[in-house]
């Protein structure tokens, strides 16, 4: 190979001895772009290649850690050109042109140094504090994105359709009420699921005349790493979304690209509907600095590319306009060379973060003091003649308070409308609070949690329903990799406060098979930052849901709320009729009594034995207590209710009261909430002896099979016994964590 990218765009217009062909003519039939259009669009071009080049020589000094670059993208810029500063982007992260342009919409803007921090990874990058190298500033109105798939569609589409929801609702949006959301990806991820079903739902919505103002800018370079996308196959796919205006255009037509940008976005913001913009690009210098592009092309194929330069097409159309000449496109390519070198080299040796709290403030948890948590007499029956509620009924009353406090709720997920959910638990919400919101989804859960996480950054308050745990697994990564992440990746400028409402565990008396008894909490429980709820007891369920609206609304937190699917209906505790299972109905929606955030409940008072569980463990535990209670050993129950963060400084404070500790978990005994428990408890120095009950490593079968994996009260009575006739000397001295 000859010459560089660089190399070649030099020498070509070097060569332009005389004016190119085409002087007098604009691209296709559209009218030619105004010279300050044109120059702007160079620029921002121009900018984002160099900055390109500085991530390579930063790599080089040891000063850049990203390399994945937009050159032969630029065209994206036009994008950014044909809308407003204040339009919401969530971008591919090739989109170095619209970068560019978009800061260039905003005074005193300082892009340049805002994509040299982010490369090299110093603690005042703008956007991520140093975190992670991404396209995203508040100022510009662009959301940050480290997805490398079209995982940030879905939120896309939900910030589309929440946009125009929240304005219907008379809710203040973050983002003005006539917004085009744009969003881009690349060719190889529109085979993704998260893409195809992103796209679907903006489909969906569009075909029952819901509004869905979203551009998706799908940036075609033809080959994913190092697999070529088959010829015409985008065409075909991007065109066949009913209710989706699909347009295309070659980025190494300036004009053209400019036009039809603008004439795109314009569509979309009249009329409140999806577009696609089939936006053919080239990819120059591989897919990042460490792809050997030569392995899987030829020389002769990477040289061809070239003639596709956008760059080169834009300063062709300039000097053809006589807008400039060839020496004057030189000069100011170099003058940007220069200007970029030069910051790149007045920053290195910047800060960078050094210490795990730095790191993870963004999604820290402030501390909480292990003070006397709140006993719950759950033996004590409502007064005679009081109407009770279930498990069910508490969690319904306690959406009703949520949605009747706060104008910016909004109920969704599958059936939760009109049928009021599965389980009943969402019933009369749609009838008393209206279709706006609280709303029936498509079958897709990653939709679902899209819309959630568009709603979140609209101005919403969304707490939408996974139907089952088990549902949740094919989405998990709009969890992790989106909702999750985005304050830590925007040092906390930008946050989406949710709460995920999720039917889960297991003791549906073997009803459903894995599907609908699913004990895997693993995975939720691994991903940093995320608030987990479990409420087991109707008394306890409005207190625990309301305080994850409160951490979503006030501290943008990502809650899961999880719903024992087993003790929705359930009423009776020790034996058939007793009632006590269940709360007072005008109990029921209580709102927190002081921060429940982190502290755990306790049950009984006795000293021989500290149970710690959670979930459907509670009420097996209590009646384990109330037959060893018979036999004169005196248990205390501790009920968890936060998962995460785990609840470590009440457990290990009352732990301290008590010689002997069983933790009933009825989760899986690999990686379920036990492993954690008992961690803590070694980890703080605890010195009595504790052991632990689980479920089996299995799935739960269909039937009475299920049976022989869930733990068991016998299970629970016979570790607690044996744990019980340990002798006293060796309690102190002795600790057993299996």
């Amino acid at each position: 190979m000859t010459d560089s990218v660089d190399e070649h765009f030099v020498r070509q217009v070097t060569s332009w001895t005389s004016e190119p062909d085409g002087a007098d003519r604009p691209d296709g039939d559209r009218a030619a772009a105004s010279p300050d259009v044109l120059w702007a669009y160079f620029d921002a071009q121009v900018q984002s290649r160099h900055l390109d080049f500085a991530a390579r020589w930063l790599q080089e000094q040891g000063e850049g850690f990203y390399t994945i670059g937009s050159a032969g993208h630029e065209s994206n810029a036009a994008v950014a050109m044909a809308l407003r500063p204040t339009d919401p982007a969530l971008l591919h992260y090739r989109s170095g042109g619209f970068f560019a342009a978009r800061a260039r919409q905003v005074p005193g803007s300082t892009p340049i140094a805002d994509v040299l921090r982010g490369l090299m990874a110093v603690a005042d990058d703008p956007i991520s504090g140093g975190r992670h190298k991404v396209f995203g500033h508040p100022a510009y109105g662009i959301i940050p994105q480290t997805s490398t798939i079209g995982s940030h569609l879905p939120r896309a589409v939900g910030l589309a359709f929440s946009i125009c929801r929240a304005a219907a609702l008379g809710v203040t949006p973050r983002w003005p009420a006539d917004s085009v959301v744009v969003t881009s990806f690349g060719d190889a991820s529109a085979n993704h699921s998260t893409t195809v079903g992103a796209l679907n739902a903006a489909a969906w919505c569009t075909h029952q005349g819901l509004p869905v103002p979203l551009l998706i800018v799908c940036e075609d370079n033809g080959i994913g790493i190092s697999t070529k996308s088959p010829p015409g196959w985008m065409e075909h796919a991007l065109a066949r979304y009913p209710g989706i205006r699909y347009a295309s255009v070659d980025g190494t037509e300036p004009e053209l690209t400019l036009a039809m940008a603008r004439d795109v976005s314009a569509a979309v913001r009249a009329e409140r509907r999806p577009a696609i913009l089939h936006l053919k690009t080239v990819r120059y210098m591989g897919h990042a600095g460490s792809d050997a592009e030569l392995a899987y092309r030829s020389r002769t194929e990477i040289v061809h590319d070239y003639a596709r330069d956008p760059l080169l097409a834009t300063a062709r159309r300039l000097v053809q306009r006589r807008l400039a000449t060839p020496t004057g496109i030189l000069e100011r390519y170099e003058a940007t060379r220069a200007e970029v070198m030069s910051q790149a080299s007045a920053l290195l040796g910047g800060k960078r973060l050094d210490d795990a709290a730095q790191v993870m403030a963004p999604i820290a948890f402030p501390p909480v003091a292990a003070t006397a948590p709140p006993r719950r007499p759950l033996d004590a029956p409502a007064p005679d003649g009081e109407p009770t509620a279930t498990l069910a009924q508490a969690i319904n009353a306690a959406l009703a308070d949520v949605l009747t406090e706060r104008a910016e709720a909004v109920v969704f997920g599958e059936d939760v409308a009109a049928k009021g959910g599965v389980y009943g638990i969402t019933r009369g919400l749609r009838k008393r609070f209206g279709s706006g919101r609280v709303f029936d989804t498509i079958l897709d859960e990653q939709s679902i949690l899209g819309a959630a996480l568009g709603a979140a950054l609209s101005g919403l308050l969304p707490i939408p329903e996974i139907q089952y745990l088990a549902y949740l697994h094919n989405a998990e990564d709009q969890l992790r990799g989106e909702a999750a992440s985005l304050a830590f990746f925007s040092n906390g400028q930008f946050r989406n406060g949710l709460v995920v409402r999720i039917a889960g565990l297991a003791y549906q008396r073997g009803f459903g098979g894995h599907f609908h008894n699913d004990n895997s909490v693993a995975v939720l429980r691994d991903i940093p930052g995320v608030v987990i709820a479990v409420a087991s007891h109707p008394s306890e369920a409005g207190e625990l849901l309301r305080t994850c609206v409160a951490l979503a609304r006030d501290e943008g937190r990502v809650c899961v709320f999880l719903e024992p699917i087993a003790l929705y209906h359930t009423r009776d505790l020790h034996r058939p009729g007793d009632n006590r299972w269940t709360v007072a109905r005008s109990a029921a929606p209580v709102s927190p009594g002081g921060d429940a955030f982190g502290r755990v409940s306790l049950h009984g008072s006795g000293r021989d034995l500290l149970i710690v569980t959670f979930g459907n463990g509670l009420p097996m535990s209590l009646r384990v207590a109330g037959r060893l209670a018979e036999q004169s050993i005196h248990c205390t129950v501790l009920d968890l209710r936060w998962l995460a963060p785990l609840p470590a400084a009440d457990i290990v404070a009352e732990a301290r009261r008590f010689t002997r500790v069983l933790v009933v978990d009825e989760t899986r005994r690999a990686g379920g909430v036990s492993e954690a428990v008992v961690a803590e408890l070694n980890d703080n120095g605890y010195q009595g002896r504790v052991a632990r009950v689980n479920s089996d490593d299995s799935f739960i079968p269909l039937g009475p099979a299920a049976n022989a994996v869930l733990l068991s009260e016998p299970q629970i009575l016979a570790a607690a016994r044996s744990l019980c006739a340990e002798s006293p000397n060796t309690l102190l001295v002795e600790r057993n964590t299996t």
